[in-house]
Order: C-alpha cells, then structure tokens, then sequence
C-alpha cells in the first residue's frame, strides 16, 4: 500500500525550481514518486510508508525552497 501527501511549497517559479525540488525530495528514503506542480505551489510524494514531514521539509530546504505551513 502507498501513502501520498500533498505538501504547498513556496517560492518556485520556474521549471528549475521544479526539477529541484523533484530531485531533492527524490532522495528522501521511501519515496516512490514525487509530482511537482508549479501552478499550484506544490509537491505530491508518494511512499511505501509514511515520511516524516520534517523530511520533506528539509529536501525542500536544501533545494532552496519552503514548505508552507
């Protein structure tokens, strides 16, 4: 069974933006996929199993974005 949580993400302008968060949250350990959509302000991981919030956070982080709270 897969989890998927939507997340708002700010400060994303540009597909740049959007290959960077997609490579970063990418790395995060037991995400499966991860759909990035730039109009909306968002990321979409999809996972075995749950992933902690605050690791999403910081792969958001290290790609030079936010997560909204």
């Amino acid at each position: 069974m897969s989890v998927t949580t939507t997340y708002p993400v700010t400060g994303m302008t540009c597909e740049h933006c959007v290959n960077a968060v997609r490579s970063e949250v990418g790395e995060v350990p037991g995400v499966t996929a991860v759909e990035v959509d730039l109009s909306a302000g968002s990321v979409t991981v999809t996972s075995d199993a749950p992933v902690d919030v605050e690791q999403v956070r910081a792969a958001v982080d290290e790609a030079g974005y936010a997560l909204a709270n």
